[in-house]
């Protein structure tokens, strides 16, 4: 195949899955390892994609709206957010992250006699009239385009805490298990989320296997639960299982 051609089709699948891995790369343009790196590092210095650790994404375009993002993967997401709701016990302080399937999970938490923290102000939102649940809205820099709060404040907030469990959102998910987001500012957030958890779980349509993004999260032994799609990449979920991670597939 010319350099020119795999250039094209690598640029092609990146715009249309986001992310991958070199191995990926590789096995996707029937070409060694060595040649996929070189094409990687040729399109970046041309400024045509990222390179991240171990692999390349997509050049980043705007953010997507958080109303279009909302009726996205619909479907996916309501599924996931139904099982994830049934497994919310009456008493429990519970933290959701930013995004739209965490808003469907809050849509389902009406009436329940429990504690929300969030940092999503779609959540805030959907809960603020509830006079059942106590709801705690973290503090921060506001992002209006998704609706969220970043920022020191928020991790020192997050600091102050420890919840039953924590829905935790991502925008893609390689086959090793690393889970990503599309926002760099966003990381540090998550991350203060998870040690502020005794339990996490992640809620991840099939549509995030791989996804998009450029910055990690975590890997999968961060993990304890994992609720999807019975869609989802199979080799991927095995890398979960793998970690000891419960993966619910609804």
């Amino acid at each position: 195949m010319l350099r020119e051609t795999r250039h094209d089709q690598l640029l092609r699948i990146l715009r249309e899955e986001g992310v991958l891995p070199v191995t990926e790369i590789a096995r996707r343009l029937e070409i060694s390892e060595a040649t996929a790196r070189r094409d990687v590092a040729d399109l970046s210095g041309a400024g045509q994609l990222r390179r991240v650790y171990g692999g390349a994404v997509a050049r980043d375009s705007a953010e997507r709206p958080f109303a279009e993002e909302e009726v996205d993967d619909l479907a996916a997401k309501n599924a996931v957010a139904q099982h994830a709701s049934g497994t919310v016990e009456d008493g429990e302080v519970v933290l959701l992250d930013i995004g739209t399937t965490t808003l469907q999970l809050a849509r389902r938490l009406h009436g329940r006699k429990i504690t929300v923290v969030t940092s999503n102000l779609a959540v805030y939102e959907e809960l603020r009239g509830d006079p059942e649940v106590t709801l705690i809205l973290l503090g921060g820099q506001v992002r209006p385009n998704y609706h969220s709060l970043v920022g020191f404040l928020t991790e020192s907030s997050l600091r102050e805490l420890y919840v039953d469990r924590l829905f935790l959102g991502t925008s893609g998910v390689l086959p090793d298990g690393r889970v990503l987001d599309t926002t760099d500012i966003e990381v540090p957030v998550k991350r203060a989320m998870m040690s502020s958890a005794r339990q996490v779980v992640l809620l991840a349509t099939a549509k995030k296997f791989p996804g998009t993004g450029s910055a990690r999260i975590c890997g999968p032994s961060e993990i304890d639960m994992l609720v999807t799609g019975r869609s989802s990449d199979p080799a991927t979920l095995a890398v979960f299982r793998e970690a000891e991670v419960e993966v619910v597939q609804v």
